[in-house]
């Protein structure tokens, strides 16, 4: 497909039967072997890596047109993240693609080579997110390369400027045989899931995501979701109210807030919401003097129905906007926007914004902030402290914004109504290899293995037993016994609980031997 870079055509929707004639294409490529040659897998990522170069323009304009995301932005959360995925995953792929050694495995059982292969599930299928249409979906089309499977993408038709982009770069890049872009809507994406995958991956709401793992249950497809929550913040007097307030609302500002890691309401220690709320308007004119109409580097809101569910969200609010606020619809423009609420239930807080809107929820003590936490969503995707809390998330950042998401070679997951599964860097090959245990038994291996035999014996279970059977070092209550063996084993270690600990340790004892030598020496000794 010949696109201009001053233009890009209208997205075209991929046609049924040609939806089933690509789909079987990729079963049957992935049946032929050629996927699992690790050279080819190299070729194909570095070629993807040169269509994403070769693109770089394109995809700019793709996402200006579609979120009018900056081109600062383009680059930083898209194209560069896209490259280094690649390149880590051609980098590192021999490596991934060793076999591994199974961990704890007696010593009898060694000339066996019990050992587990990272090989392909098969034929992919990724279902797109909108809001990052690069960074997401490439990332996972890296990782399913890279672990031999072939790969089908439908990215979202709410950024068709990016998704036609998408589909020139595997047009071109890619061996067409075994990865495939097809364009479509909620007709053609049931189309799709009508067709056995190896595993799906979907990232979007909690709603669609519930209907695609419905659906994959039919056939035991596993699936990959991440879906986003209502991600909690917490702000505590003893935390610095200027860097929370900053990193915060610079998270809601990426993308106009349009990033399912950020999060939706901040929990701050009421004796200091006064002072948060200043830090914030003050961060808020730095980082947009002339405000965020005017501002070249903030984008709009992808579309109109999530332009007026976002203005319902403020509209319903029982709570006091103490920042932003302004709208206009014609341009899908929302100001970065802080809403004072006091109740779980208000539509601020109860809800998910996925947008440059949050709310500020006041609290007097921290187990009351946690409470709170985990009333209103106890499994969110991410979660971010600026001091230590008891809520559970699909990743968490300490005195930051998301970055634990922000790194290629972290995993991105969720937890419960959050997702299931990660991804990113080698965890993408991980999420798309079965780990398969492999194990080769000699014939002589027979008389280790005789007690398995009929007529069974019991000096032969007696002597496997010696052989195999480990003691406990507890008693029935649960509670350690500290015997013989592991006082030698505390002596032995100089009381060390790890490796490092006990390297540590040795060359503490060695620094004071040779410090106790030089003294002697001094003294004539």
């Amino acid at each position: 497909m010949a696109l201009e870079t001053g233009g890009i055509p209208p997205l075209q929707l991929t046609a049924l039967d040609d939806i089933t004639a690509r789909y079987e294409t990729i079963r049957a490529t992935f049946r032929s072997g050629r996927t699992r040659d690790v050279e080819y897998r190299k070729q194909q990522i570095r070629r993807l890596y040169w269509g994403l170069v070769d693109n770089a323009e394109l995809i700019e304009l793709a996402l200006h047109k579609d979120m009018g995301k900056s081109r600062f932005e383009a680059n930083v959360s898209e194209i560069d993240w896209c490259k280094q995925e690649c390149l880590d995953a051609v980098e590192n792929l021999d490596e991934w693609t060793r076999d591994e050694p199974v961990r704890h495995m007696p010593l009898q059982f060694l000339p066996m080579k019990p050992r587990i292969r990272n090989e392909p599930l098969g034929a992919i299928l990724n279902i797109g997110a909108y809001n990052f249409p690069f960074q997401l979906n490439v990332s996972a089309l890296v990782g399913a390369i890279a672990a031999g499977n072939t790969f089908m993408l439908k990215p979202s038709e709410t950024s068709p400027h990016s998704a036609v982009v998408l589909g020139k770069i595997f047009d071109e890049a890619l061996d067409p045989e075994s990865y495939v872009c097809v364009q479509g809507a909620v007709d053609e994406t049931r189309h799709i899931l009508e067709h056995k995958f190896d595993k799906i991956v979907f990232t979007g709401g909690r709603r669609t995501g519930t209907i695609i793992a419905k659906k994959a249950a039919e056939t035991l497809t596993p699936v990959l979701l991440e879906l986003g929550g209502q991600n909690p913040a917490f702000v505590t007097r003893h935390g610095d109210l200027g860097i929370a307030a900053r990193r915060l609302l610079w998270q809601k500002c990426l993308n106009a807030g349009q990033v399912c890691v950020s999060h939706n309401y901040a929990l701050v220690e009421r004796c200091v919401v006064n002072r948060f709320v200043d830090e914030v308007k003050k961060q808020y004119a730095e980082f947009m003097p002339q405000g965020a109409r005017s501002s070249p580097d903030y984008a709009r809101i992808v579309n109109r129905g999530h332009y007026d569910r976002l203005k319902k969200m403020l509209d319903n609010t029982k709570g006091k906007i103490v920042m932003g606020g302004s709208m206009d619809e014609a341009d899908f423009f929302i100001e970065p926007t802080v809403v004072l609420v006091d109740d779980v239930g208000d539509s601020m807080v109860a809800e998910e914004s996925f947008g440059p809107i949050w709310s500020i929820m006041p609290f007097d003590t921290l187990d009351e902030a946690i409470d709170i936490a985990n009333r209103v969503d106890p499994t969110p995707l991410a979660l971010f402290s600026f001091v230590f809390s008891r809520v559970t998330s699909g990743g968490a950042t300490m005195n930051d914004g998301f970055f634990h998401s922000m790194l290629n070679p972290t995993p991105l997951g969720g937890v419960g109504t959050s997702g299931t599964g990660n991804y990113h860097g080698y965890y993408s090959f991980k999420a798309f290899s079965h780990q398969r245990s492999i194990a080769k038994v000699p014939s002589w291996a027979d008389k280790l293995l005789r007690v398995r035999y009929m007529p069974y014996s019991f000096s032969e279970l007696r002597r496997h037993r010696r052989m195999v059977e480990k003691k406990p070092n507890f008693d029935r209550n649960g509670k350690l016994v500290k015997g013989l063996k592991y006082w030698l084993a505390v002596l032995l270690s100089l009381g060390a609980k790890s490796a490092t600990g006990f390297v540590f340790r040795v060359g503490v004892v060695v620094a004071l031997a040779v410090a106790l030598g030089l003294k002697r020496r001094s003294f004539g000794v």
